[in-house]
């Protein structure tokens, strides 16, 4: 049965102040981003997890250069099959993320018959082409890293800015380049493996065991911790708070100074990456290293540093006693197509990929654009350092070319306010917009967001969560096996993560990459959305926390403290409520709040 939620409250036709859309025209290969409108009613819209804070004026260029640019165009190359990628409206600061469908039948199959042609010379060459890949970032990437700002002449700051977006633009088509294939790769294992009886549990553990880029950053966090066990520090951890650690280790001296050091040593090698998926409004670990510091402490309140290796060993176990087991019960004609299949899967590994690229694509690449942004704000009298985040790009580049900031200096002030109000809001926003007719149309998106008939059902409902009195049950998707109790952390952004503890059960959302440290210190997780190809899923069976994601509402139903026990072979999330529930219900919509800010 389809469901429908109304897009009215946000299609009202407000937006950020002094937004000017015809001065604001950017790139898109196929469809436009754009805030919500009437038109949007019959299409499925998705909340989209990737940016859980909302986008600020500046930060528009993720989505326009992500899936308006990288998606659709990579979508297009491909071809894939059944959709031209994925496209954006915004309620507010929020992006919600709706698939560009193929409707003609004829073409579909066109489309189908080009993508068989390219997927196998594709797997062939993946390694070799992500090697490319990776050069040609790394090399841009070191030249504007490496570039002086403060040196720079006006005319040359305008440039490197401009040379920043292009990187920026640059990396997300070669994200999508690499990772649509790898996903129809994926899912053409998965139709084999359904064909042989072998349900999508088992198949996601064949893929275990591979290490990378974000492992290694977690096991050095682990070092980190483990040097200032060793140097006495976890006494001055504990008892103070993560933002005052770096000047509280600046004063105590002797054995924090040795230590100091060595985050220094951390910090040049795995420092320049944000707390959320390319977003200009956020600081690299180099610029504010809280978010280290407050994992280091609260590591420090584990018994023990995990133990990275046998977490792998046991991952790569658990893979071949499940090959073991099918491969026991295939006879030999299966056997050989299964095999067939298994080998290009692992030859292009998109869950391997799905972590690997997050250091060189995700986590850094809106960077430089963040360093112009911030020196322009200097040299044109800011009153704030990211007062330049709350331009448009074409107002960022006037600025730039030495249009005076002053003039709209109101305007930052009330789009600051707009998108501290529509923050507040994330955490009651609709997790799905319009119809959801057509919804599971686009296998891709059905996969990575782990979209099904229960999902939407559980996400489409509305009224009230459970009493505080009572006990309740969320269904979802088994995701990593095992079972974990402790009590729930409810995060809806990065914000707070460093301050998870350990034995805690993260609630969110869905997991970004910079979400990885936590799995070290958490006793299960749980996510509103995600399929078996999310990174939370990924991440949960490669780290053996027990995960269910595809709940539906769990950050609106569960409250920190609840008292959680999660299965993650039965896909269950049994909740004992220990809290009492915050009163005062939705906050109210934008248009009762306008003349707040404008």
């Amino acid at each position: 049965m389809s469901a429908v939620v109304s897009v009215a409250e946000f299609a009202a036709g407000e937006w950020y102040p002094g937004f000017d859309a015809e001065a604001h025209r950017p790139p898109f290969a196929v469809d436009a981003l754009r805030p919500f409108s009437a038109a949007d009613q019959d299409h499925f819209w998705l909340l989209d997890f990737h940016w859980p804070r909302g986008l600020t004026p500046l930060g528009l260029v993720s989505g326009e250069d992500g899936y308006n640019w990288g998606a659709q165009l990579g979508a297009e190359t491909l071809p894939l099959p059944y959709g031209r990628g994925i496209t954006q409206r915004l309620a507010g600061t929020h992006p919600y993320a709706g698939a560009i469908p193929v409707t003609s039948p004829r073409e579909r199959q066109a489309r189908e018959q080009r993508a068989r042609r390219l997927l196998p010379r594709f797997v062939a060459s993946f390694h070799a082409l992500w090697r490319e890949r990776v050069d040609e970032l790394d090399t841009a990437w070191e030249y504007l890293a490496g570039v002086a700002l403060p040196a720079l002449a006006p005319v040359e700051l305008g440039a490197y800015l401009r040379e920043a977006r292009r990187f920026h633009r640059r990396a997300l088509e070669i994200h999508f380049e690499m990772m649509y294939p790898l996903l129809l790769n994926h899912l053409r294992f998965g139709e084999v493996c359904r064909e042989l009886g072998i349900g999508p549990d088992e198949t996601a553990r064949f893929l275990l065991g591979d290490e990378t880029r974000i492992a290694r950053t977690d096991r050095a966090l682990m070092r980190l911790s483990a040097a200032a066990r060793a140097a006495g520090l976890a006494p001055l951890f504990a008892a103070t708070e993560p933002e005052l650690l770096a000047t509280a280790l600046a004063a105590a001296g002797g054995t924090a100074t040795g230590w100091l050091s060595r985050l220094d040593d951390f910090l040049r090698e795995h420092g320049q990456r944000t707390e959320g998926t390319f977003d200009v409004a956020l600081p690299s670990w180099v610029e504010d290293p809280t978010p280290v510091l407050g994992t280091v402490r609260t590591l420090l309140r584990l018994p023990a540093e995990p133990d990275f290796d046998a977490a792998r060993a046991a991952a790569v176990q658990e893979r071949e006693a499940a090959l073991d087991a099918v491969r026991a019960r295939l006879a030999p004609g299966p056997l050989e197509a299964f095999d067939a299949a298994l080998a290009s899967v692992r030859a292009a590994n998109f869950a391997w990929w799905q972590d690997e690229h997050n250091p060189v694509i995700d986590l850094r690449i809106a960077l430089p654009m963040r360093w112009a942004a911030r020196e322009i704000a200097a040299r044109a009298g800011a009153e704030r350092p990211d007062d330049t985040v709350f331009l448009f790009w074409p107002e960022l580049l006037a600025v730039a070319d030495g249009a005076a900031l002053r003039p709209l200096a109101g305007l930052v002030a009330d789009r600051r306010q707009y998108f501290e109000h529509w923050h507040r809001r994330r955490p009651l926003m609709p997790k799905t917009l319009g119809s959801t007719d057509g919804a599971l149309d686009d296998p891709i998106l059905a996969e990575v967001f782990g979209l099904s008939d229960e999902l939407l059902g559980a996400m489409t409902r509305t009224g009230p969560a459970d009493p505080a009195s009572s006990d309740f049950t969320l269904r979802g998707m088994p995701a990593a096996r095992g079972v974990g109790r402790g009590r729930a952390r409810v995060l809806t952004d990065a914000d707070q993560l460093h301050r998870i503890a350990p034995g805690e059960i993260l609630v969110c959302e869905s997991t970004s990459p910079n979400w990885t440290p936590a799995f070290a210190k958490i006793a299960g997780c749980v996510c509103d959305g995600g399929g078996m190809l999310s990174h939370a899923a990924i991440v949960g069976r490669e780290y053996g926390v027990p995960t269910v994601t595809a709940c539906g509402r769990a950050t609106a139903l569960i409250q920190d403290g609840d008292e959680v026990v999660v299965d993650g072979a039965a896909g269950t999330v049994a909740v004992h409520r220990r809290t009492v529930p915050p009163v005062g219900g939705r906050p109210a919509p934008y248009g009762a709040l306008r003349g707040a800010w404008l």
